[in-house]
């Protein structure tokens, strides 16, 4: 079952965040995009900032991010560990040499 999770549309560096995500979906125009998502406290509740950081292919073969926070790092922190440790992580090689489209047979 989804959860609904509310949006928030703006987020500043030195809050609290809950963690931080980037994730690779679809975008409204058709195309696989790479989104870097903030989750941070709002009215009690944890809300997610979106952050649009163009196309997946752009990060062909670079890992998933996902930095846990609980409110011990800021927005700014959490950016700046997922900037470090973005390339710095294994090369997701199915990504990478795109396997999955791949016909074995």
């Amino acid at each position: 079952m989804n959860k609904l999770i509310p949006a928030t549309q703006t987020i500043c560096g030195n809050e609290k965040a809950v963690g931080l995500v980037e994730t690779n979906q679809r975008a409204p125009d058709g195309v696989m995009h790479r989104y870097q998502l903030i989750y941070v406290p709002r009215d009690g509740l944890i809300s997610e900032f979106r952050f649009d950081m163009g196309q997946a292919s752009k990060y062909k073969g670079v890992k998933l991010l996902n930095i846990p926070s609980l409110l011990e790092h800021t927005v700014d922190e959490l950016k700046d560990i997922a900037d470090e440790i973005r390339y710095e992580v294994e090369i997701d090689l199915k990504d990478w040499l795109q396997l999955d489209k791949m016909n074995l047979v």
